[in-house]
């Protein structure tokens, strides 16, 4: 990252972290809620939050949940939340589950990581209740975000904070005086995949710990900002990075209410950054630019963009001032957009900037807790995944001869290992390095670019790679593309055919091209997808082109499940 950097207090372990913020920022809002009266807010402060962990902490442990496993499923919500740090910070070891599971899923996870507790929301009771009557897992209790009182053997989460509450007044210090060690595994997180191939990641207080001071030392919000709660909080990258974060820096957290009401939340809750996937962000983006030439604004905003940029190179930023109305338009308040999980289309990021909306991508793993690398406040470069955090180090392995290789990552936010799998621990970690799976190169200034999924590269039989994800940023940028696939289409000469299958909006085919017809659209976007072929070398060039309305099937972090599409598109 070079010789810039934040200041950041240094923690051990998620329980310091809460004591050591709350004396900073105790009074300021860490939870923004809507009443019933519009403009209106419910606001819960870090000393009010820190005090119900306090208790829900000292409830648990005295059902007898010292040092167990103990599961967390639901949307994302405040009781999600507190009972992740409630569990973490003195009483045993959080496993959050995937809450876009189905029953059977659920129910395997369960009885894999040896549970002895689970809290879950409303959405969950029939799954629970079934699980109960059949008696397959570990689990004593069964605790519910929703419910007012104990019901039908059920705990309430209420009443055990309420429970808890007495207990501290009466002098019960066994939560607040509990000690953690910060080397042994605190979190059992599950990666994306079918439950037998999905592995359960081994993080501990020192990984997420040195993981959130990375952040802090690179990328600076503060006790002013808001920031909207989207992405599942069960996925580290939400988890560290969208909740953890803002609790150790102060912030305040606003929930979304789906992706319908993105726009009117970043407005309501004048939000001030945001973590997501780039398939939000590149919508967004569209949105945004079909906006302005609605308006006939576009030759005006390019206008603006290369005014603006001249006078960046001397210092001076009038973005937010030049582009006022496009920042209106998102609720005026809007500083920070932080894209992963998958690589943002560079157009968009680009764009975003120009703007003076400024938008950065990380990079990382589940096994890294999870962020390796991001864009920063001090350098970025369009199209990279920024450079490499603080305490860690990257080589690039078996390099190819444009300098692809695969990315290996080695420092204190790396995984102790996968639970009891030795074997596929073994795979990816040696001499602590961690081999991520993915395809990547570094810069002569140390920018990470990342190729692909090792996985996902198409080999042909001239030996010639083809990264998917490349051709398909490309391709989404074409007017009406939702989304795209590329693939290898085995051939009798046992070579590969390149092939695309595109997502398309009807609305916006229609109003482009004056087509409606499958027939018509699929010829339309041939033509598109022809003089994408002009532009790539002759063996990436796409020869078959399949469109449907059908979105392409995606895990709950939006990354496209790409053996599922393969299965589905080669019957």
């Amino acid at each position: 990252m070079g010789k810039k950097s934040h200041k950041f207090v240094e923690i051990e372990n998620l329980k310091d972290m809460l004591k050591k913020s709350g004396e900073l920022y105790g009074e300021r809002p860490a939870y923004k809620f809507k009443t019933e009266e519009a403009g209106k807010f419910r606001i819960v402060t870090h000393n009010e939050y820190r005090k119900q962990i306090d208790y829900l902490g000292t409830a648990l442990i005295n059902l007898g949940l010292k040092g167990k496993r103990i599961a967390v499923i639901g949307e994302n919500r405040y009781e999600w939340g507190l009972s992740y740090l409630a569990i973490c910070c003195g009483t045993g070891v959080v496993v959050p589950l995937d809450k876009a599971l189905p029953a059977n899923e659920i129910e395997s996870l369960i009885i894999r990581s040896g549970v002895e507790a689970i809290f879950y929301s409303q959405k969950y009771d029939d799954i629970m209740k079934d699980i109960r009557a059949r008696n397959t897992t570990d689990l004593r209790y069964y605790i519910s975000m929703d419910l007012e009182e104990k019901q039908d053997g059920v705990l309430s989460q209420k009443e055990l904070i309420q429970k808890g509450k007495e207990l501290v007044i009466n002098g019960n210090r066994q939560f607040i005086d509990a000690t953690i060690d910060s080397e042994k595994m605190g979190f059992m997180l599950f990666t994306s995949g079918t439950t037998s191939m999905s592995k359960a990641v081994m993080l501990s207080h020192k990984n997420i710990c040195s993981n959130l001071m990375d952040i802090a030392a690179t990328i600076e919000i503060n006790s002013q900002d808001v920031m909207l709660s989207f992405l599942p909080l069960h996925h580290t990258f939400e988890c560290t990075a969208g909740f953890l974060y803002p609790m150790y820096k102060g912030s305040c957290i606003a929930f979304c209410e789906g992706i319908k009401h993105i726009a009117d939340n970043i407005k309501e809750y004048e939000i001030t950054a945001m973590i997501s996937v780039p398939v939000l962000f590149e919508n967004m983006y569209k949105r945004v630019m079909k906006a302005i030439e609605k308006k006939g604004m576009k030759e005006k905003v390019e206008q603006g963009i290369k005014l603006s940029n001249i006078l960046l190179k001397i210092g001076i930023d009038m973005r937010r001032k030049i582009f006022k109305e496009i920042h209106a338009n998102l609720g005026g308040k809007v500083r920070l957009f932080v894209s992963g999980a998958a690589a943002l289309d560079p157009v968009v990021e680009k764009g975003f900037n120009d703007l003076g909306l400024k938008i950065v991508q990380g990079y990382g793993l589940t096994e890294t807790s999870p962020i390796i690398s991001a864009g920063n406040d001090f350098e970025w470069k369009t199209g990279s995944v920024g450079k490499v955090f603080p305490s860690l180090k990257v080589k690039i392995v078996e390099k190819n001869e444009q300098g692809i290789g695969e990315i290996a990552v080695k420092g204190p936010s790396v995984m102790l290992g996968y639970y009891n799998n030795e074997e596929a621990t073994k795979e990816v970690l040696k001499k602590d390095w961690f081999y991520t799976g993915d395809l990547g190169y570094l810069d002569k200034k140390g920018f990470l670019y990342i190729a692909g999924r090792q996985k996902n590269v198409i080999v042909l039989k001239n030996g010639k790679n083809i990264y998917p994800e490349e051709i398909e940023s490309v391709i989404n940028r074409i007017e009406g593309v939702k989304e795209s696939f590329i693939y290898g289409k085995p051939e009798k000469d046992d070579d590969l055919k390149i092939c695309v299958k595109i997502v398309y909006d009807r609305e916006t085919v229609k109003e482009t091209y004056g087509v409606e017809t499958e027939e018509e659209i699929l010829a339309k976007m041939w033509e598109k997808v022809k003089e994408i072929n002009k532009t790539m070398p002759a063996y990436k060039y796409i020869r078959e082109v399949m469109v449907t309305e059908e979105e392409l099937i995606k895990t709950t972090t939006q990354k496209v499940k790409r053996h599922e599409e393969i299965k589905k598109v080669l019957g």
